[in-house]
């Protein structure tokens, strides 16, 4: 398994994306075939060979399709179809940020995976970002350069976006959602609205609008504490594993407390977990800084 990450080096595409991302699987390669994406809040655009196909399910819910696609944010947890090879390109997007963008004819919805023609989304008559890309097929063209040249990839792939950034619009509730974003991992929902001089139902209404999480939804899905939870576990044999040790070291009132935090975001006990170890937590947006 190959994978990078990227952040944005333009600030304009810093302002909406939080990295770009590729994860390749060779044929051979000894991967889970059907690893688990955590809840997100954040919304993907990945670009992937035309006839490639995905597949997300969990228990309510099944997307399959070919080729490029968006995954929008989602509070469920997702199985994805690694069992062939593939390779992704993925795009990042801080939460909130497609509210600020033209979506049009279509509106992020949660729990949604959307197929989209990249060329077209793009507009890529009018840009070249890539020279040699001239007459082909540009998404191809951004698979090969993550393969061979992941810098030069994101290059061009922000170069191609920043038309699109620039006709970003900010509002109140955007604004309001901004301010709040960085202060939910720290401070009590409860003490948020008087620290952003509004009332909390203001607030409450602004965040629903432009994320389409709630405050506890957005809260529950600390990225930081789970992914470094996960990664603890991963890491460590079964016998190595301390559940009273590993609840109190990542915050948790005791061990029952992580149990349910764990049924609740992944659907499966940390027992559960320990045995199988499906979840993706190194791709998808989630590995260090190339």
């Amino acid at each position: 398994m190959i994978n990078w990450k990227y952040p944005p080096k333009r600030s304009l595409a810093a302002q909406y994306v939080e990295c770009y991302w590729c994860i390749e699987k060779k044929q051979g390669d000894d991967s889970h075939p059907f690893p688990k994406l955590t809840p997100d809040p954040t919304a993907h655009l990945i670009i992937a060979p035309v006839l490639q196909g995905y597949q997300y399910a969990n228990e309510s819910v099944s997307f399959e399709g070919q080729g490029s696609h968006w995954l929008f944010p989602h509070c469920q947890t997702f199985q994805v179809d690694h069992t062939d090879a593939f390779i992704l390109l993925g795009v990042k997007f801080h939460t909130g940020a497609l509210y600020a963008l033209d979506m049009s004819p279509h509106q992020v919805e949660l729990e949604h995976v959307m197929e989209v023609d990249i060329s077209r989304f793009l507009d890529l008559n009018r840009h070249e970002c890539v020279s040699d890309a001239k007459g082909q097929d540009f998404s191809h063209e951004l698979l090969r350069l993550a393969k061979d040249a992941p810098e030069t990839c994101c290059d061009a792939l922000e170069g191609v976006l920043l038309s699109w950034l620039n006709q970003a619009h900010s509002d109140k509730h955007s604004l309001l959602t901004c301010k709040a974003l960085p202060l939910l991992p720290t401070m009590p929902i409860s003490q948020l609205g008087a620290q952003l001089h509004c009332s909390q139902r203001t607030l409450e209404r602004s965040f629903v609008r432009v994320t389409g999480l709630t405050l506890k939804q957005y809260q529950s899905m600390n990225r930081n504490r789970l992914d470094l939870l996960l990664e603890s576990l991963y890491r460590r044999g079964n016998a190595d594993i301390d559940w009273a040790e590993v609840a109190l070291e990542f915050g948790f009132s005791d061990q029952p407390h992580l149990i349910r935090y764990l049924k609740s975001t992944i659907g499966k006990t940390p027992g559960e977990y320990a045995k199988v170890r499906d979840l993706t937590i190194d791709i998808y947006g989630g590995v260090e800084y190339s």
